[in-house]
């Protein structure tokens, strides 16, 4: 396999074709039992091949959360590894949700997890932790470049216990959120449509003013739905980047199941409120 077109490009067009919109596939125990699955293997399995079956073929962005599925251990991964496959086949852009964050060859390990073209669970973009500082994210940076693959760099997340490390200020008086904002903004430099180096900023966290946005990559936003932001809220929130924004909505999707036409329904209803927000922005 080829390294493929940069995953900046790849994921503009996706939004631009399908609508910005990521949907999270998050089957939690209690997201199980809504669905009248048993929270097992094959719960789960149920649960993630009506997801994609219902949404990779339409939506821009697939977003698993990794630990709903090592909790079942190497079976767990077996599902995920399917549904990342099935996913990408389908033609939505997979983001895996692993936070993963660490030093030196243990850094290149996870990205090599989830990046390397060879890799089982290969995605197109993983989300990342620089909390052990910016530079420590090296070995997963590289191997991006090298893959035509992203990375979505926790910012300025919509938890509220993440302001005492993302707000606090360093010697220079820069916040360490933007601090790794403009560390994403040199790596994107010169790369259009869009860059592959996106940052996860919260769509929960309304003024946004203080900092600059506009990164010349993606900002995944969690927030819309069951955490209480709605498309009409993303202008306001992300001002002149809105249009890199890509929104995740998870609950509010997936407590639409098990009905794969609901399921659909309700992605598409986000995707066109997303897209006419953006647009009016």
């Amino acid at each position: 396999m080829t390294a493929l077109e940069p995953f900046g490009a790849r994921l503009r067009r996706a939004m631009d074709e399908r609508g910005p919109l990521c949907v999270g596939i998050d089957p939690h125990a209690s997201l199980l039992a809504e669905w009248g699955l048993n929270d097992d293997v094959a719960g789960l399995e149920r649960f993630s091949r009506t997801v994609v079956e219902a949404v990779a073929g339409r939506v821009a962005v697939l977003k698993p959360q990794i630990a709903f599925f090592e909790r079942f251990g190497s079976r767990g991964l077996a599902v995920l590894e399917a549904a990342v496959a099935e996913a990408r086949a389908a033609g939505a852009l997979v983001v895996m949700d692993a936070k993963r964050g660490d030093i030196g060859s243990t850094m290149a390990a996870y990205a090599e997890s989830f990046l390397h073209k060879d890799a089982p669970l290969f995605s197109d973009a993983l989300t990342v932790s620089p909390y052990l500082g910016y530079g420590s994210l090296a070995p997963a940076v590289e191997l991006a470049r090298e893959n035509g693959t992203g990375l979505f760099v926790l910012a300025l997340t919509s938890n509220p216990e993440g302001a005492e490390v993302q707000h606090a200020l360093r010697p220079d008086g820069r916040s360490v959120g933007a601090t790794v904002l403009a560390r994403l903004a040199a790596e994107n430099a010169g790369q259009a449509p869009l860059g592959s180096f996106g940052a996860v900023v919260g769509a929960t966290l309304g003024d946004l003013s203080p900092y600059d946005l506009e990164i010349g990559g993606p900002l995944l936003a969690p927030g819309i739905g069951a955490q209480g932001a709605t498309p009409a809220d993303l202008p306001r929130v992300f001002g002149a980047a809105v249009r890199n924004v890509v929104p995740n909505v998870s609950r509010g999707v997936l407590r639409h199941g098990p009905d794969v036409v609901a399921l659909r329904d309700a992605a598409e209803r986000f995707a066109e409120e997303i897209r006419a927000a953006v647009t009016s922005g």
